[in-house]
Formats: structure tokens, sequence, C-alpha cells
């Protein structure tokens, strides 16, 4: 994940943009929008209806198609998001990788890109030396909660890279990277994608914005950028197009990224999602083509 922030791990349902957005807009009696703490409370208040209404949600979604969540799909789309977070769509070769790029969140580690900075790897490497207390990494958790939400290497250096490439050739930290990341984001994207009414395309909208954004409730994170997507356009869950949702949200998390780092390289956007976006691929049905960073990536 590339940013700090509070982490949610429970997806949220249509309703986490709160009433005030279900209202027209046009409607006299529309209140205004709520200042930045409103808005926060109320992106928290629909993460405990959320919890509440699941078992509703959980057979609404079992009617549904697979989607994302079908294994070639789900192969698919870790495939995508390895282009951008490790230049290879090999994405198995990156348990191991681990450096710090320099972006303010530490190192940037393993398949999907878990940061020393912003909580996910503390919380990976806490799970996982829960069930296997002796693993090499686990001498780090002090140091590791210490530079959580900082891009601080104290503790961490001269061994902690070597100790995680180490680690990384171990079956069972393999299997708990996945689970880490099925868990924290690709599950809670896929659900609320699904709820919104997005198909295999704006899953996968959805699950690479909550990779690179954090699943946060704060305007920066995934569910702010979904807030402010829809106050621009409906989503198919609300009777909108789901094109111009897709625009509208892609339009939304470019912005941000832009505004976080000014001049940074926005082809998972650009010439990857949104052109798979205009081709009409709302299905994400191969072949596919896709550019990130210059360099072009094809899947037969």
């Amino acid at each position: 994940m590339k940013r700090a922030g509070v982490l949610l791990l429970a997806a949220v349902p249509v309703i986490a943009t709160g009433v005030y957005f279900v209202m027209p807009t046009d409607s006299a009696d529309a209140p205004v929008a709520p200042p930045a703490a409103t808005a926060q409370s109320s992106r928290e208040d629909a993460k405990d209806r959320a919890e509440q209404e699941r078992e509703a949600d959980d057979a609404l979604i079992a009617d549904l198609p697979p989607g994302l969540a079908d294994p070639a799909k789900k192969e698919l789309a870790q495939q995508l998001v390895s282009s951008a977070e490790n230049s290879t769509t090999r994405w198995r070769t990156s348990y191991g990788t681990i450096e710090d790029l320099g972006d303010g969140c530490g190192y940037t580690a393993g398949i999907i890109g878990f940061c020393t900075g912003t909580h996910d790897l503390l919380m990976l490497v806490e799970r996982y030396t829960k069930a296997h207390p002796d693993n090499g990494l686990a001498a780090y958790l002090p140091a590791l909660r210490e530079v959580d939400g900082t891009d601080s290497h104290e503790g961490l250096d001269p061994g902690f890279t070597a100790a995680w490439q180490a680690e990384a050739e171990v079956p069972e930290f393999r299997k708990a990277q996945e689970q880490e990341r099925d868990r924290v984001y690709f599950e809670p994207a896929v659900r609320l994608a699904k709820l919104d009414g997005l198909g295999t395309l704006g899953q996968f909208v959805y699950f690479d914005a909550m990779v690179f954004h954090g699943p946060d409730t704060d305007a920066e994170g995934f569910y702010g950028l979904r807030e402010q997507a829809m106050k621009k356009a409906k989503t198919p869950g609300q009777g909108g197009s789901e094109k111009a949702y897709l625009e509208a949200f892609l339009d939304v998390r470019r912005d941000a990224m832009r505004a976080k780092r000014p001049g940074i390289d926005t082809s998972r956007v650009d010439t990857a999602q949104r052109r798979f976006l205009r081709a009409g691929n709302l299905d994400l049905d191969t072949p596919l083509v896709w550019e990130m960073y210059g360099d072009t990536y094809r899947l037969p």
C-alpha cells in the first residue's frame, strides 16, 4: 500500500457516502455538503452499518456472477497489479522484493507492495508471527511498530531486507502474503464493487485503487475517492451508467495521485484501466494490451 492511513477491514456497501448524497442534487431541500469532519464520521457510520447488514449483502452477492473472484480473472488482476507494483506480470517472483522507493512509505515489499510505513506490512508480520512464532521476521516486530506511519528504517537496518528475502523462500510466508492481500485489499474491493453494480473491470479498478491509496476512510483513501466519484456520477447500483461512473472514478483517482505526488506517472490509470474502459471491455476479457511506465505488456 502506498500511503498511510487507518485501515478498514470490512467492505462498505452502497450507502457508504451517507444519506446526504442520496438526495437529488437539484432538490431545494438538499443539504449543503458537510465539512470534512462530518464526512469522515459519515464514512465511519457507514462502515458500522456495513457490518450490521453483512448477511443481507452476502445474499445479494451470492446471486451475482463471480466477476473478478473467478480464479482466472483473479490471476489476471494480480498480473495487472504486479505490472504496476513490480514491473512484471510474473507476480509470483515478487514475494521477496523489498526496497525503499523514496515515496515516504519506508520499505515496500512483497507481492502487493506492503509498506513499513503504512501499517499493512506490520499487520502481515504480526499475523504471520502469531501462526509461526519462530519465523525470521519476528525479531523485527518491535522496530516495525516503532516506524509504523513513518519512512524511518530505525531498528530495521541493516538486517531486515535480508530477513524478508530469506523468509520469502518459506511457503507459509508466501501463503501469508496472499492471504493478507485477499483479506485487506482484494475481497473488500470486489465485494464493494459488486454492491455498487460494477462488472469485472470495475471490480479491478476498485482493487487497484485500494492497493495504491489504501483502504482508508479519509479523503485521500479509497473510500474518500469513491465518495468524490459518486458526487460526479451515479453508480450502476444507483441507476447510473457504468462507463460514466468509472470515468469519474478514474478522474478522481488520477487527480489524487497527482496532488499527492506532482509529476507521478499515472499510466496505471491512463494507459491501462482507462484504455480497457474506452475499448468497452467491461468484462476484462483477454487478450489485453496495456502500457505501464513506458513498457508494453500483453496477455493472450
